[in-house]
């Protein structure tokens, strides 16, 4: 049988670190805090790539690509830029044998280095908005890690546009929002709350941070994309200016916002269990295997058998589903079944000779683990079923989850007695002060304001003074 994995009752972090391993989607590096990304993982970052690539594409961004090293005064450029990532930088000080004259930092993101080139590229209102994106690497350095959640070294997007006013940028900052919502929901079959982020957790530099959050099974909180309306801040700082339709001279107003290779962790720590990973179809790498089962056959069984199964292999792939036909003979069926859960094969087809006879085959989903008998020529057309199923059964259970676990909170008692429970709707004043008071003694964090959110007026939990409206505290990762 395919190796168990630690129970997620018994220790959540144990189980979701067995899970990467052992679904061999990823493994710890020699090089401090950074993963070998392996290839079952880097298939689903693939297809979320492919995915999100064409939905950027579609609203007229273009991807581009910018160095890896970034000169350390660029950064020195925003004060609030600089002094947010200064904890996390990997600066290069020696290249070719020679000090170098001026250090470089290993990119933690790429606001700087690209207004540069924008400063160059942008000279007129014609020339905007500029839409651009670029998939990349970045390094920050963590104290702590965690493999896909949280690494010294990680896979991104990062989008940069530029805009003619500051209504245009909010609404590019919105509509990416948007789209990060509409890809996690749809095809991550991942619930999100989309919303602002306070001041003290926007990007260093922004105007304004929004982002979406989901919820983990382990009730904590995932902040899983952010958009930022960077206002005119880096433009100010490397003179990014068009001449405008009055004549004048302006800074443009900027965006950014990125989605990582922490997707993966949020997608894993969503649906799957304690058999191994689920992967909601839209972004499986593989639908469909298929499992001759002839260990008694006749020889004249197990050929009619394997020849079913590649044909039928060969009927879905014209439907457009991902199918390997495991008829590796070494293992038994038993075996199969387990491995094919740990590793997240959406479905399961089961055929032998007493199924050839009754013209049928056995299906079986991977998140519901049911058997079904299916006859032979309605094969395809139930496993495009089952699937579209599955993608739909995965989204209603993990909205359900959070649902369950969303409560209000009218008080500070309360809120330090649901601390671990899940989302804690509560009033806050909007002093960071008390924000901060709220984490250190609690462990809660702001996630954001809920869109969502009707915000009627209320009593800070901790204060009583007024407050704006409810807002989402959670453990988070």
């Amino acid at each position: 049988m395919a190796e168990k994995l630690a129970p997620r009752e018994k220790g959540f972090s144990e189980w979701y670190v067995d899970l990467v391993q052992k679904a061999k989607l990823a493994d710890y590096s020699d090089v401090k805090g950074c993963m070998v990304i392996r290839p079952n993982g880097y298939a689903i970052w693939e297809n979320m790539q492919r995915v999100l690539d064409k939905m950027f594409k579609d609203l007229g961004h273009k991807n581009a690509y910018f160095p890896l090293l970034i000169p350390e005064s660029y950064l020195k450029k925003e004060a609030e830029h600089v002094e947010g990532f200064n904890p996390q930088l990997a600066v290069v000080t020696h290249a070719g044998g020679a000090k170098l004259e001026e250090p470089y930092v290993i990119r933690p993101t790429s606001e700087t280095i690209i207004n540069r080139s924008f400063a160059k590229w942008i000279q007129s209102y014609r020339d905007l908005p500029l839409l651009i994106n670029q998939w990349a690497n970045v390094m920050r350095w963590e104290m702590r890690t965690r493999l896909f959640l949280r690494t010294t070294e990680f896979l991104w997007q990062e989008g940069h546009t530029c805009h003619e006013t500051e209504d245009d940028a909010e609404k590019e900052t919105l509509q990416m929002l948007e789209v990060y919502r509409k890809f996690a929901e749809d095809y991550m079959a991942m619930p999100v709350m989309t919303g602002r982020k306070t001041e003290s957790e926007k990007f260093a530099g922004a105007l304004r941070t929004y982002s979406i959050e989901a919820m983990m099974q382990d009730k904590k909180a995932l902040q899983a994309g952010t958009s930022h309306n960077l206002g005119q801040n880096f433009a100010k700082a490397f003179d990014t200016m068009f001449q405008g339709r009055d004549g004048k001279q302006h800074h443009v107003w900027q965006t950014s916002w990125g989605v990582s290779t922490r997707l993966i962790g949020g997608l894993i720590m969503t649906h799957s269990d304690d058999t191994g990973l689920i992967v909601p179809p839209r972004l499986a790498p593989t639908h469909v295997v298929i499992i001759p089962i002839a260990g008694k056959a006749t020889d004249a069984e197990k050929t009619q058998v394997l020849e079913k199964s590649h044909a039928l292999a060969m009927d879905l792939k014209k439907a457009g589903l991902s199918v390997v036909v495991d008829d590796d003979d070494t293992k038994s069926p038993g075996w199969k079944y387990s491995e094919h859960e740990l590793i997240g094969t959406c479905l399961r087809v089961e055929l032998g000779p007493k199924d050839l006879a009754k013209g049928s085959c056995v299906m079986v989903r991977r998140d519901v683990k049911q058997k079904e008998f299916i006859p032979l020529e309605q094969a395809v057309g139930k496993a495009q079923e089952m699937l579209e199923q599955m993608q739909s059964s995965l989204f209603e259970k993990a909205k359900s989850f959070r649902d369950s676990h969303t409560f209000e909170v009218n008080s500070y008692e309360e809120m330090k007695e649901k601390a671990d429970a899940g989302f804690l709707l509560a009033h806050w004043n909007g002093d960071p002060k008390v924000e901060a008071r709220i984490k250190d003694e609690t462990g809660l964090t702001t996630r954001n304001r809920p869109f969502a959110l009707k915000q009627e007026a209320g009593k800070c939990v901790v204060t009583g003074e007024p407050s704006p409206g409810r807002i989402v505290f959670s453990k988070a990762y």
